[in-house]
């Protein structure tokens, strides 16, 4: 395949239903060649998201078996492309470069990669906040919803954990990459989960420290109490990771502060409901809103006095701010079903309500 490796794999990442626009003054591509030599860059631009063995990959891009399979291996301990079995032995395949490759990069982010990542996101990430369906979906902790209401398996950070049999931890990299451009944030770094339905999946990882479940689920709560976010992959099965998020660091979440988009991530089922009697208008829930759904307001029914009051349209019903509340006064309730638009069941079905919308070819990549 003839060209410039690091355009054509541009191209093929920006064919992905996830996207990978480009910019005017070619800043995806010296992002791509930040972490890809040339040969790396123009092998993954042959590869599909399918997984396929080096044997297979061999018979289609007519390289060497043997040498395929060690740079595919050497590529994969990188974070650069993912690897897993198949029926024929490990395989390998193509990642999106957002939720995927840049998230792989704790080890590697530096000043110079944050740098090009924050111009990167300041051109062109917007182009990928826009298009429904969203990439991530919040999904509350059952603790914060009121204890009468039905939550589905696929709605609770909690049920996910639990249905997974593998679990690990990897630093934020968008905490970290916010850190090193001089923009800091308080929240804790080392709180992003990954998931997996094989036991022991992260046992020998180079880039994924392993959880037992009770770890992971004390790593979830220590994430809600620092007030962070827990949103997933927008589909109801196959969900592989937790992120938990703030609007200060994250690379999506910053959609709503930085860019002023309003629906950059799906809302879960739920919001957020105030008792007004037990309310004593602190203030705590508010602040701790990241989101601006909260304020304080006169309450009719009880006088002069003020309570919270949540804009529903604002509510992403993470329950944040249900934990910030000394009261009990908060609780997550269930929309009405015309307000929910359940997550597609599948990944595969994700994929294909967001290659419609943005007119792709799946059958090129897959």
């Amino acid at each position: 395949m003839n060209g410039n490796p690091y355009q054509l794999l541009a191209r093929r990442l920006d064919a992905l239903p996830n996207g990978y626009p480009s910019t005017a003054d070619g800043t995806e591509l010296r992002l791509l060649a930040k972490l890809f030599t040339p040969e790396d860059a123009a092998l993954a631009a042959r590869l599909r998201l399918t997984l396929e063995t080096p044997a297979e990959i061999a018979g289609r891009t007519g390289g060497d078996p043997g040498a395929l399979a060690a740079q595919l291996k050497a590529m994969a301990r990188r974070g650069l492309i993912k690897a897993g079995r198949t029926a024929d032995g490990l395989g390998y395949g193509l990642m999106p470069f957002v939720v995927g490759i840049y998230e792989m990069q704790g080890s590697t982010m530096d000043a110079e990669l944050a740098g090009l990542f924050e111009a990167y996101y300041r051109q062109a990430f917007g182009r990928l906040l826009t298009v429904e369906p969203a990439v991530h979906r919040v999904v509350p902790v059952n603790r914060t919803v009121r204890v009468e209401m039905e939550v589905r398996p696929y709605e609770s950070a909690a049920e996910i954990v639990a249905a997974s049999q593998a679990w690990g931890v990897v630093d934020c990299i968008c905490r970290k990459q916010q850190a090193l451009i001089g923009e800091p944030c308080g929240h804790p770094v080392d709180v992003c989960m990954v998931l997996s339905p094989t036991p022991a999946a992260f046992d020998r990882s180079s880039t994924v420290r392993a959880l037992t479940q009770q770890e992971a689920m004390a790593t979830l709560r220590r994430a809600a109490d620092a007030g962070l976010v827990h949103s997933v992959s927008n589909s109801q099965e196959g969900v592989w990771y937790i992120c938990n998020c703030c609007t200060c660091s994250c690379a999506i979440l910053r959609g709503m502060a930085d860019l002023g988009m309003a629906n950059v991530i799906a809302r879960s089922a739920f919001v957020n409901q105030v008792d007004e009697a037990a309310c004593l208008a602190c203030g705590l829930c508010v602040e701790q809103c990241q989101f601006g759904a909260l304020a304080l307001a006169l309450a009719a029914a009880w006088g002069q006095a003020e309570v919270a009051t949540v804009d529903r349209v604002r509510c992403v019903g993470c329950g944040v701010c249900v934990l910030a509340c000394p009261e009990d006064a908060l609780g997550l309730v269930r929309r009405p079903e015309a307000e929910v638009l359940p997550p597609p069941v599948t990944e595969a079905a994700w994929r294909a309500s967001r290659a419609a919308a943005l007119g792709l070819d799946l059958a090129e990549v897959l």
